[in-house]
């Protein structure tokens, strides 16, 4: 995961847009490739500085950064269904959720046998309607 962009650009939170250009263009400036041939250093911090500026120099994607809606890559965050303890599809949230018979039933449903433990067929043999070539 990549590091806080307001960390990277060296503002606080509480800056505007012109002081996290101006932040960015310094940065970019003393970090560029082609004022750091061969430094690999520099051209890693020269990628965290654009992209720390790409997040916070676009007014939408701060908000959403701000918010928790987006991590420091860009990528949205995961909320889960319902908050913690509210459950969701899989489970209470409180360590329930599927269990193996859970599991079995599916694959045996999947499979044409009922709780994935033989039902009436047993699970051996060709099914109804088999006719071996001959």
């Amino acid at each position: 995961m990549a590091r806080d962009p307001y960390e990277v650009l060296g503002v606080p939170r509480s800056a505007g847009a012109e002081d996290i250009r101006k932040a960015f263009r310094k940065l970019a400036k003393k970090h560029h490739p082609d004022a750091n041939p061969g430094d690999k250093a520099a051209e890693e911090r020269f990628k965290q500085v654009s992209a720390a500026f790409d997040l916070l120099g676009d007014p939408d994607k701060r908000r959403k950064f701000d918010g928790g809606e987006i991590d420091a890559d860009g990528r949205e965050v995961f909320r889960g269904f319902g908050g913690p303890g509210q459950g969701g599809p899989f489970g209470s949230g409180g360590g329930g959720g599927f269990d193996a018979t859970d599991f079995g039933d599916i694959l045996g449903e999947m499979f044409g046998r009922r709780g994935g433990r033989g039902g009436p067929r047993g699970g051996a043999g060709p099914g109804p309607g088999f006719a071996p070539r001959g």
